[in-house]
């Protein structure tokens, strides 16, 4: 198949993600498998409710990390066709999509090892950070896990 989208693999945006235009993005003739990570705004937090979350990136360098992580997945997963991953920025609404990786891959083994790799590399790496809005007026910045 081909990207008929016109949309970059790795990709930082203010406009609503699509899942099917990553399967788009993603799928290749030789896939026997495609799998999508949908990470969305959950309505609540440790049990306390959650108005909307306000997502904000040091965007060349989050490229950058987007790039390492595509780079590593194809080195660790040489099976692997392609890897795309698009992270929405900005004030996004409970329900709402705030990141989406898709892994094509002749076989589905790879595609969810590579996929969680990269999830997991993303959360841990990349320059993004999420302030949530609690419904009671609060805010809180999230910390990153270190360990």
């Amino acid at each position: 198949m081909n990207n008929l989208s016109g949309l970059p693999k790795l990709w930082l945006t203010k406009s609503r993600l699509d899942v099917a235009t990553v399967y788009a993005i993603a799928d290749q003739a030789d896939n026997g498998a495609v799998v999508i990570m949908s990470g969305m705004v959950r309505n609540q937090t440790g049990g306390r409710a959650v108005d909307y979350l306000d997502y904000q990136a040091y965007e060349p360098m989050a490229l950058q990390i987007f790039q390492n992580i595509s780079d590593c997945c194809h080195e660790d997963y040489p099976e692997i066709t392609s890897v795309v991953i698009h992270h929405r920025l900005g004030k996004l609404q409970i329900g709402e999509i705030s990141v989406l990786i898709a892994v094509g891959s002749p076989h589905r083994a790879a595609a969810f090892a590579a996929c969680e790799n990269a999830i997991d590399t993303l959360k841990a790496d990349a320059p993004i950070w999420k302030k949530e809005y609690w419904r009671d007026g609060d805010s809180s910045w999230v910390v990153k896990k270190t360990c």
